[in-house]
């Protein structure tokens, strides 16, 4: 869907809400906003999305101990305490739930089937069972898109062209999420045109991880990995960047968490920036909108980060087409 087309849906939306629903923003009503969070608390990376998500409502006149509350809960990558913070977060009746990942989301759609989610990093909206259709949801969630499936052949292209030298790409990934065997598929269709063998990574828990990754780094030799991002291997990520390094395999994630831990390369979409697009709906729906007339936002910003020096320790010559389209370098 086309910003354009974007904004005059959000038009026709806003249109017959009575002016006692919009008033109230200003009228002292304190609103409650749950917020669940795949991250750990000590996440500074989570934190910076939290960040980001209060100055979107702020810049919408959503103020915190002014007009709203929020309660965050945060989960990292523990299902079952996931799912205790979902039911803590719906038994203090909320006005809206803002979920992020496909782990998150499920858990609290589960939970709950008329408090209005707003789910955000997450993968196949339609395929996860989130939404009917991505310009009418039809339920009682909507939000914003991680990846479209052709990002899987995306990443594989680019971790040629940093690595040239590799014959070989594990593709890690949770075989439970409906996007990453949409992203695998891109890539299988990909890495014969590019004269890739593609391995496929399954992970469901972090002993797979360290296990199948060091299969896969021992069996032959050049070899690269490509992590699709989810809640797992983002919880792992300290791992798998240790592994990558351990037996030098270049790799390129879906998130730029893994760059703090030493990832070579990342492409995905600039998550603090999809953060405070969230407020837009939160502002919509506490205004009156039903999550159902709000379309599934597509990403709109990619951000690719190369770390410098990690491709030096793999003796990599990082290509100058690469360096001119990177946001940024880490040295």
């Amino acid at each position: 869907m086309k910003r354009r087309e974007f904004m005059t849906l959000l038009g026709g939306v806003a249109a017959p809400w009575p002016i006692a629903a919009r008033a109230q923003q200003g009228e002292g009503i304190t609103r409650r906003i749950g917020v669940l969070m795949a991250y750990e608390q000590s996440d500074r990376e989570g934190q910076a999305f939290v960040a980001a998500f209060r100055e979107g409502l702020q810049k919408l006149g959503w103020m915190e101990r002014r007009n709203i509350r929020i309660d965050y809960r945060w989960a990292g990558i523990d299902v079952d305490r996931a799912r205790a913070f979902a039911r803590e977060l719906i038994a203090s009746k909320p006005d809206i739930i803002v979920a992020s990942t496909n782990q998150v989301v499920s858990i609290v759609m589960q939970e709950t089937r008329t408090i209005p989610i707003v789910f955000v990093f997450i993968g196949d909206p339609i395929g996860s069972g989130y939404a009917a259709t991505i310009a009418r949801p039809g339920a009682n969630l909507t939000g914003f898109s991680n990846f479209e499936a052709p990002i899987g052949g995306k990443w594989l292209e680019m971790l040629k062209e940093i690595s040239p030298r590799a014959r070989r790409v594990g593709f890690v990934y949770h075989p439970a999420a409906s996007p990453h065997v949409q992203f695998l598929k891109a890539a299988e269709t990909a890495a014969p045109s590019l004269g890739l063998q593609l391995v496929a990574i399954a992970v469901t828990s972090v002993e797979e991880i360290e296990r199948r990754i060091t299969a896969f780094a021992t069996a032959d030799t050049d070899g690269a990995i490509a992590v699709a991002p989810h809640a797992l291997t983002l919880g792992g990520g300290h791992l798998i960047t240790q592994l990558a390094a351990q037996h030098r395999l270049p790799g390129i994630y879906g998130d730029r968490h893994f760059m703090r831990s030493g990832g070579l390369m990342c492409f995905g979409i600039n998550m603090p920036d999809q953060l405070r697009r969230a407020g837009v709906y939160i502002d919509l729906i506490l205004k009156g909108a039903t999550p159902a007339q709000l379309p599934v936002q597509l990403p709109t910003k990619y951000d690719m980060v190369i770390n410098m020096k990690t491709a030096r320790a793999l003796a990599l010559t990082v290509p100058p087409s690469l360096l001119a389209r990177a946001d940024e370098l880490i040295d």
